[in-house]
């Protein structure tokens, strides 16, 4: 599994960064939680606001998000 955090380098692309680390600690997810600030990423998926949350290239979740929603989301992936 590939968990990305795309972004444009602001404070709340960061802040999901940070969240998603922690989700996939605390739910021993065994991989590494990529940060990325290359805005084409995003563009390429279709998707036209960030910061994006994407698992295997797939968008999950765009825009602010809460700790509880990732959890939510990689949950459901996990499975």
């Amino acid at each position: 599994m590939k968990i990305q955090v795309i972004g444009s380098g602001c404070p709340t692309c960061k802040k999901m960064h940070e969240q998603t680390v922690q989700v996939v600690k605390e739910l021993g997810i065994e991989t590494e939680v990529e940060y990325s600030t290359d805005i084409t990423k995003i563009i390429e998926m279709g998707v036209m606001q960030s910061p994006v949350l994407a698992v295997d290239g797939e968008a999950l979740i765009v825009g602010a998000s809460d700790q509880a929603r990732i959890k939510q989301v990689l949950e459901k992936v996990g499975k």
